[in-house]
């Protein structure tokens, strides 16, 4: 991880930036799973959770010939006029590390009963009783909308961003440039 370029989010007054960043992502991921990456991860610099955001700047990571590997795929078409990219740089010498994960939660009593009606074959009673609206709990961490090519559902990508350690942890990164163990470099 020894080179990044970066993308920003231009303002817009049509679409939001949490809706271009979502889009943004959803091009990422397409172009990281057409050149089968697992080498390649993401931060988003500008991430804070009080307001939730991730902020409108995208840092993309990795060895230089992987990123020139992804642009030359040019998976931002549709996306040029919304956004402003940097050139491939050298990654700061002095840059820590952090791992930038996706979490996933179980936030909804109503699909938790679903789920469980499939699973037990009980009637919305039965599953109502087993799940009470005390098990559900406020999300802080910062997400993003993405609408699933496969499955044409929308689902919330929520983003961690792991604690500053100062070497890196290698380590496979998914076809989102996420990882639960992989570090990318933090600066």
């Amino acid at each position: 991880m020894n080179h990044y370029f970066e993308i920003r989010i231009r303002p817009d007054p049509e679409f939001s930036e949490t809706m271009l960043l979502g889009a943004l992502i959803s091009k990422l991921h397409r172009g990281l799973v057409a050149i089968e990456a697992n080498d390649i991860g993401i931060s988003f610099p500008e991430h804070r959770t009080h307001p939730r955001s991730l902020g409108g700047l995208l840092r993309i990571h990795g060895e230089r010939s992987r990123l020139e590997t992804l642009n030359a795929n040019d998976w931002l078409v549709g996306m040029r006029d919304h956004v402003t990219t940097t050139e491939i740089q050298p990654t700061p010498a002095q840059a820590q590390h952090r791992v930038v994960k996706r979490c996933q939660y179980k936030t909804s009593a109503e699909r938790l009963r679903r789920r469980r009606m499939r699973r037990h074959r009980e009637n919305y009673e039965e599953a109502q009783r087993c799940i009470p609206n005390s098990v559900e709990r406020r999300v802080e961490t910062p997400f993003v909308m993405l609408h699933s090519r496969s499955t044409g559902h929308t689902f919330s990508l929520f983003v961690e961003h792991g604690d500053l350690c100062p070497s890196p942890v290698p380590g496979a990164f998914n076809a989102y440039g996420l990882s639960k163990v992989a570090t990318v470099p933090w600066f």
